[in-house]
């Protein structure tokens, strides 16, 4: 059994019996039920990509695949954005537009929040990475929301001996910090995928990133980097109670490439 797998049934055993999470329908204004949506800001590990762009795909756009029927995905995340200017440039305010009560807002940021040459992008973990973070948490929090803190998928770096290597500095750590003092969820990502990683190996990694020899991408992933780490993000919503079992499926199925679709731009 993989390590991944080992981790899907860990969580899995590890849930109570009386499970607490939002049920998969809530209340429309009519008192219909309707859809929950799982509303996702971040940025080009997530984001949909467009045919132009193939193969490189987003987690985001394999997410579903691990979702029960009565979860919906509202794909909000764009490259390059980093918690700030996700939020400067209007992209926050659009999201919170379309979230209603029992919905899930699942936030990942930290690749471009580190580009400190950048103004608009920079956040300084300790301070004001948090406190766009908090925005995010706040307005999912007044909108009846459950808001999700992710930490950034790592990227494709080994040391000359073998080691997957942490490439997001203080970043998770912030994440994880503020998680604990707003009593948020948590899905640990960076620590995941890190593992996830070291367990395939400097050369099998490169199988699920978008990496040739020609152009060496170790940030962005392909089908199957994408679905794996979508495998991750679903596995930590369930383990930290943001779905409940009935909302996840295949986590221990293998999802067919093929499944991934690139629309025109």
């Amino acid at each position: 059994m993989s390590l991944t797998r080992r981790r899907t049934a860990a969580a899995l055993l590890a849930l109570p019996l009386a499970f607490t999470a939002t049920p998969a329908f809530a209340r429309s204004g009519g008192g219909r039920p309707r859809p929950r949506t799982l509303h996702i800001a971040g940025d080009s590990t997530a984001a949909r990509k467009y045919a132009d762009a193939a193969p490189e795909t987003g987690w985001g756009m394999a997410l579903p695949f691990f979702l029960g029927h009565g979860v919906e995905v509202a794909n909000h995340a764009v490259n390059g954005r980093s918690s700030r200017s996700f939020i400067e440039e209007g992209r926050l305010d659009v999201l919170l537009a379309g979230v209603g009560e029992g919905d899930l807002v699942l936030v990942q940021f930290g690749h471009n929040d580190a580009k400190s040459a950048d103004p608009t992008r920079y956040t300084e973990p300790w301070s004001t990475y948090q406190d766009h973070l908090r925005r995010y948490v706040d307005g999912a929090r007044a909108r009846g929301a459950l808001p999700v803190l992710a930490t950034p998928v790592e990227r494709r770096r080994f040391d000359a001996g073998g080691t997957a290597l942490p490439t997001h500095g203080e970043y998770p750590a912030a994440m994880r910090a503020l998680a604990e003092e707003e009593d948020v969820a948590l899905a640990d990502i960076q620590a995941g995928s890190l593992a996830l990683w070291q367990e395939l190996g400097a050369e099998r990694t490169k199988a699920y990133f978008n990496w040739t020899p020609a152009e060496q991408d170790n940030t962005h992933f392909n089908p199957p980097g994408a679905i794996a780490v979508a495998r991750l993000v679903a596995a930590g919503l369930l383990e930290h109670r943001a779905l409940a079992p009935r909302e996840v499926r295949r986590l221990d199925d293998e999802i067919p490439e093929s499944w991934i679709t690139w629309p025109q731009a």
